[in-house]
């Protein structure tokens, strides 16, 4: 049996107030995956998200390829284990700014040279003007900015694991379907660095397109479904 690429044990998160936002959450991610993660408004999947990436407190294990993240040192593992925000507007500056000051980070030099180009290409790939890459965040349509946050999570080639947030929300559905192609058929790829995706999404046709195991988080942790899917 093929060891799992994440593994989340009894993973809780609290409100700063005291109360649970969800407690006792518990799955793996294995290779080729793409997990739906689906649940009411508010039940907390974006705070799960950030708990996996290592950007909130929480209580609990997460492991990436049998080791917690502080073992490889969390920058080098946010750099295998990334978050796609939805919105990245709220981001400083230019994307190009932002590429830049991440293909810097010593985490990320250390695995080898960077191709910052071929993020620029895989935008190009979905549309994406390059002089979008100089204008600053807050400028750009939501649907520019989600592409151009996710061509930066994925074309910087380092995650194993893409914990993607909503990525299309502000995508017409033909724009959608080019992006997820794009990202399914690197999964199915063996020279691809890219192995797995966690993937919320309130699209029910998205989920089942893209789906291959699905999630549903409520405050008790996450019950796992099985739905017709259309994938092959």
């Amino acid at each position: 049996m093929t060891k799992a690429l994440l593994e989340v044990q009894n993973v809780s998160c609290s409100r700063p107030e005291g109360g649970p936002i969800f407690s006792n959450v518990s799955f793996e991610v294995g290779e080729g995956d793409v997990v739906v993660l689906q649940a009411r408004s508010g039940a907390g999947k974006t705070t799960l998200l950030k708990c996996l990436a290592h950007l909130n407190l929480y209580q609990g294990s997460v492991k990436y390829r049998d080791r917690f993240p502080k073992q490889y040192g969390v920058p080098t593992y946010r750099t295998h284990v990334q978050y796609v925000p939805q919105r990245p507007s709220l981001l400083p500056s230019t994307p190009r700014d932002f590429l830049e000051t991440l293909s810097g980070y010593h985490a990320r030099r250390k695995q080898g040279k960077i191709d910052v180009q071929h993020a620029i290409d895989v935008a190009s790939s979905w549309g994406i003007d390059e002089d979008l890459w100089d204008r600053a965040w807050n400028t750009l349509s939501g649907g520019e900015a989600q592409r151009l946050a996710l061509a930066i999570g994925f074309g910087l080639n380092t995650a194993e694991i893409l914990l993607l947030d909503e990525p299309t929300s502000a995508l017409d559905a033909d724009s959608s379907i080019v992006v997820e192609n794009t990202l399914l058929q690197e999964i199915k790829s063996p020279e691809s660095s890219l192995k797995a995706i966690v993937w919320i999404t309130h699209s029910e046709e998205q989920a089942s397109r893209v789906g291959t195991r699905f999630l549903h988080l409520s405050s008790k942790g996450v019950e796992e479904g099985i739905r017709a899917c259309d994938r092959a």
